[in-house]
């Protein structure tokens, strides 16, 4: 390069992609609080989809909405783009949050990822995984196999405070009895959400977040698109497969799945040029919902790329008749 001369930048797709989570958001919004998540997750699968379609790249579906004969849009190994470069992976989930949705409930978002081709985790045949994850000032100490009680004491002592001040985020779910007894037995306290792993992990590396570490078996692919985001965010996520039953446990050791392995952000999902984008649907301490406002709607999104380290926050107005003009058959989407 010539001397003085600059590097032309790159694409950041991470500035498209925020389009596609806002046009999901959009479109779910009509269905917040009407008590049909089929509906309000259809409306996110159609839109994001169509908008998709705009963006310039070589993308396949690795974690999306199941296989085809189940999911006619976003389904796993469904090719998006025009096929020009970069040949990218692609996470999505629509809306996730679906009950959060139909039920007017706090925290749903409707959230991307993409990285390079082959750098994100194949979940295979597990759903579910163990997940432990925090921010940066933690990172060091996160830790599957050590008690969690012991756990919450390294971080109340990282923190210069005491377990009392310690607050974990976890799915409500019976399989997590015994961990929250455990938790509150130790003194510290805990938000049960009903729905939301990506979410919840951003709230628990976000810095401005009043909780300071998530841990539970949720979603393995929700993991992998909380990976994307940390990649940005900085902290560490951690995972252990978890099968639901015998056969699902057979299926991943004939598959070659070694579930003893502990899993990090880096694991699952490798790419040294991740892209994030999260729109919020309904009010949530990650996010602001969709607003309306007149003629105009609101969006509020989370906008990332990892090679740069950049996280945005984009706040947008939406003119809802112009949105309408510029999308002609898909506009009953946007109301």
């Amino acid at each position: 390069m010539a001397e003085g001369s600059q590097a032309k930048p790159d694409r950041n797709l991470a500035l498209e992609l925020v389009r596609v989570t806002e046009a999901a958001a959009l479109a779910s919004a009509r269905w917040v609080g009407r008590g049909d998540k089929i509906a309000a997750d259809g409306a996110a699968v159609d839109a994001m989809r169509l908008v998709l379609d705009s963006v310039s790249m070589d993308g396949t579906v690795v974690i999306g909405e199941g296989e085809k004969d189940e999911a006619p849009m976003l389904y796993n190994g469904e090719r998006i783009g025009d096929g020009t470069p970069p040949v990218v992976d692609i996470a999505v989930d629509p809306l996730e949050g679906t009950r959060l949705c139909a039920l007017g409930m706090p925290s749903a978002i409707a959230v991307i990822a993409l990285a390079e081709r082959g750098s994100m985790f194949d979940p295979g045949p597990c759903v579910y995984m163990e997940k432990m994850a925090g921010g940066e000032e933690i990172a060091d100490l996160l830790d599957l196999d050590r008690p969690l009680p012991e756990t919450l004491k390294l971080i109340a002592e990282r923190k210069g405070g005491s377990v009392g001040d310690v607050t974990v985020v976890m799915l409500d779910r019976p399989r997590h009895e015994d961990a929250i007894r455990e938790v509150r037995e130790a003194g510290a306290r805990i938000r049960l959400i009903t729905d939301g792993d990506v979410s919840a992990a951003l709230l628990a590396v976000s810095e401005r977040s009043p909780v300071d570490l998530l841990w539970g078996i949720g979603g393995t692919p929700e993991g992998v698109i909380s990976a994307a985001a940390l990649k940005s965010m900085g902290g560490q996520l951690l995972g252990r497969l978890w099968p639901r039953n015998d056969d699902e446990r057979q299926a991943a050791l004939d598959a070659g799945y070694d579930l003893t392995r502990v899993l990090t952000a880096n694991d699952l999902c490798g790419g040294e040029d991740v892209f994030f984008s999260a729109t919020g649907v309904t009010d949530g301490d990650v996010l602001e919902g969709v607003r309306y406002r007149g003629s105009g709607v609101t969006t509020e999104s989370l906008v990332m790329r990892s090679r740069s380290g950049t996280v945005r926050r984009v706040h947008a107005r939406h003119d809802r008749a112009k949105l309408r003009a510029i999308l002609g058959a898909g506009a009953e989407r946007y109301g």
